[in-house]
């Protein structure tokens, strides 16, 4: 019985310092809730983010400042034309004094990775991202070394300027358990971004709030939040309508869809509910928790004919629909 207090009390200690952790986060960013709570997601169900927005909306400032407030190593590698493989992971190098090859490893061996403007490399750098991304290793040479944990990658796509751009093909975008699209400042909010960015000795304390096994044990607590089967026979719909939509009566959008949803929508949908729920303070999910996510988890995942474009149809019309179409069954 003790025991069990003790977890209750430590998970409910966990929860109010997540709260923390977004306030520390506002003493810099101003704004970006949504992108912050994403973010959180990702690290906790130990998966991958996707941010797209224009320059300037502090993506980087805000994956810099979460990885200070938490006290992890923070590693931002701008994607280029000219960048390689082994510039990401490492590679091997000659040691005149020793006389002998040793490994000097990459920026991929940290615990927040920062890959801005991934479009911007050609597919050989960006495979290797997400190679790393999926084994949690990288082979340099004839070894193979484990990334620490916990590893968490934000990469960045610029929605504007893609001239010259290499587009993440779509089987490697399913890789990222959400897309999340960062969008500009309230009139209030870009006040405040002024005031603070024109004030040139606004440099704000930061406490660090969590450490590396408050992490491992909100990602264990998180695990065992429940989720009813009814609620699982939902997710498992939500999904299936993408890729049969008329038999969800979404025959508006039917001709709009090429492909659908592949299972990891179902997985992530899955993870990132029960996230939700543990930040809200329950111990079990809500319809409410997977129609929240459901957008960013499902918005890459479907794949829209030319049609779609000519009608000015987005995956977010589509997501929408299923929402209200689709019904939990008892």
């Amino acid at each position: 019985m003790d025991t069990e207090k003790t977890n209750q009390d430590l998970k409910k200690e966990h929860q109010h310092k997540i709260i923390q952790v977004i306030e520390e986060v506002g003493k810099v960013v101003v704004g970006q809730k949504h992108m912050v709570n994403r973010l959180l997601i990702g690290l906790f169900t130990q998966n991958h983010i996707l941010l797209e927005g224009v320059p300037g909306i502090a993506k980087t400032l805000t994956v810099n400042t979460l990885a200070r407030v938490l006290q992890l190593d923070f590693k931002r590698i701008q994607f280029t034309p000219d960048l390689l493989p082994a510039d990401l992971v490492g590679t091997m190098i000659y040691n005149q004094k020793k006389a002998a090859f040793e490994v000097k490893k990459g920026p991929i061996f940290s615990n927040m990775i920062l890959a801005d403007e991934v479009n911007r490399s050609p597919a050989k750098v960006q495979s290797a991202l997400l190679e790393s991304m999926q084994e949690k290793q990288v082979t340099i040479g004839e070894e193979t070394y484990s990334l620490d944990r916990p590893f968490l990658v934000m990469a960045t796509q610029n929605p504007v300027d893609q001239e010259g751009t290499y587009p993440l093909p779509e089987a490697q975008v399913d890789r990222f358990m959400m897309k999340v699209h960062v969008k500009y400042p309230s009139k209030e909010e870009e006040l405040e971004v002024m005031r603070r960015m024109s004030n040139m000795s606004f440099k704000p304390e930061l406490k660090t709030i969590l450490s590396k096994q408050d992490i491992f044990a909100i990602q264990e607590e998180i695990n065992a939040v429940s989720l009813s089967e009814s609620l699982e026979k939902y997710i498992v719909e939500l999904v299936l309508a993408t890729r049969d939509p008329q038999t969800y009566q979404l025959d508006d959008m039917a001709h709009y869809i090429q492909f659908g949803a592949s299972p990891r929508a179902s997985i992530n949908l899955n993870l990132a509910a029960k996230a939700i729920a543990f930040f809200d303070q329950r111990d079990f999910v809500l319809p409410e928790d997977i129609k929240e996510v459901a957008d960013d988890v499902m918005n890459h995942r479907i794949l829209l004919n030319y049609e779609a474009e000519a009608d000015g149809i987005t995956t977010h019309d589509i997501i929408k629909s299923i929402l209200s179409k689709v019904q939990i069954s008892k």
